[in-house]
């Protein structure tokens, strides 16, 4: 097969959705599938590789590495001119909510092809919590749906989710990368063709990184390593992780992986030592989390899957999370549940964790390979051949 993924940022920017598309990129060419990603090309320009078209683009300026782009006829003859010399594609697979999803959907209309879309993200939290008029953005993403879908679009979108069902309603199948995300598209009416619910297939993690990177050891005699990893932004509550860290006893050592806008404001409440290590390339940061007693998730209402849960899973560090719903995709035993969202109760679930952990024995080797991406990669394999066959 030769499949064409559009994605939001570009695949060599910092964003688990750009993670979880290099991912599954990687391993669906290991399976002897051709794949080629279109997206907003770096702000130093477009890359020489002929596995990824990228178009011109904008910088965002809140945004260090992102860009953006207006969708037009202009980006659609260019990625069909980079297509000529390539086998012809079977299936577009949409892993964007913008500008991607605009040409990602009427790329495939003018071509007649079968559209997966993955929704990686919660606009209703990111956009209409952070956007002072979350309507203005609406009414310019309805725009871009309509030059996208013309009169098969709907009417016009006032929430995050009638305008994810715009295009879902246009989508060969839908997939939500957890049960509880899947669960709240289909509630809120976001179904693939003929009302079809979501299939879930989460990002797993990269099996050879997990081969080379090896857990360590707490060393009881050091104080316990609580290690953090995300976009320093509003709805990841960095400053609330840092608070936490200061009411935790005995005191832990803390480390927070990622960059963003708020950064300065955690490192001002972190308590003294706290590390901050700046935006780490993916194996890196896979060992901080292999190095650590406990890894914390502290966002709540916002991830989709959470894919750093799943790193520190699959190499056997204990988590803690504030989300509800991120704790129910998994098993009894895996997670300490923060009982509030409050900097004392992730202190307290903090605490409990590292107990755990220093008399813990981790997952079996069963249950970790549930978690690689070679697996999940045959379950999105299997979909793209069933969209294919209809």
């Amino acid at each position: 097969m030769h499949i064409l993924i559009f994605c939001e940022q570009h695949p060599h920017t910092i964003g688990g959705a750009q993670m979880s598309v290099v991912l599954q990129a990687k391993f669906l060419r290991r399976a002897g599938h051709t794949v080629t990603l279109v997206s907003p090309a770096l702000r130093t320009g477009p890359l020489t590789d002929p596995n990824y078209i990228d178009l011109p683009s904008w910088p965002i300026p809140t945004v260090a590495e992102y860009t953006w782009m207006w969708p037009r006829k202009a980006h659609l003859l260019s990625i069909a001119t980079a297509l000529a010399s390539k086998a012809p594609v079977d299936v577009v697979h949409v892993q964007s909510d913008f500008w991607g999803a605009a040409l990602g959907y009427r790329f495939a209309s003018q071509h007649n092809l079968p559209v997966v879309h993955t929704f990686h993200n919660r606009l209703d939290v990111g956009v209409d919590g952070t956007f002072p008029f979350p309507g203005l953005l609406y009414a310019v993403l309805g725009r871009w749906q309509r030059w996208s879908l013309g009169e098969r679009r709907g009417g016009m979108s006032r929430t995050a989710y009638d305008y994810f069902a715009g295009y879902a309603r246009e989508a060969h199948a839908i997939i939500a990368p957890s049960r509880h995300f899947a669960r709240i598209l289909t509630e809120r009416g976001v179904t693939a063709r003929g009302g079809e619910s979501p299939s879930v297939i989460p990002t797993g993690v990269d099996d050879d990184v997990i081969a080379t990177v090896k857990k360590s050891q707490p060393d009881r005699s050091k104080p316990a390593r609580v290690v953090w990893v995300g976009r320093f932004s509003r709805e990841k509550r960095p400053v609330e992780f840092c608070e936490a860290l200061s009411l935790v006893t005995p005191e832990p050592h803390g480390v927070l992986v990622g960059s963003g806008a708020l950064r300065a404001d955690a490192e001002r409440v972190a308590p003294l030592g706290t590390e901050f290590t700046g935006p780490l390339a993916y194996p890196d940061a896979l060992r901080e989390i292999a190095a650590a007693d406990v890894l914390v998730q502290s966002s709540f209402g916002f991830e989709t899957q959470g894919m750093t849960v799943t790193e520190a899973l699959a190499l056997g560090t204990a988590v803690v999370v504030v989300d509800p719903d991120i704790a129910s995709e998994l098993a009894e035993g895996q997670v300490t549940v923060a009982k509030d969202r409050s900097p004392q109760g992730l202190a307290a679930a903090i605490e409990l964790a590292i107990v755990a952990a220093r008399g813990a024995h981790g997952q079996s080797r069963d249950e970790r390979s549930a978690l690689l991406q070679s697996t999940l990669t045959k379950q999105a394999i299997s979909l793209y051949e069933s969209v294919i066959a209809r």
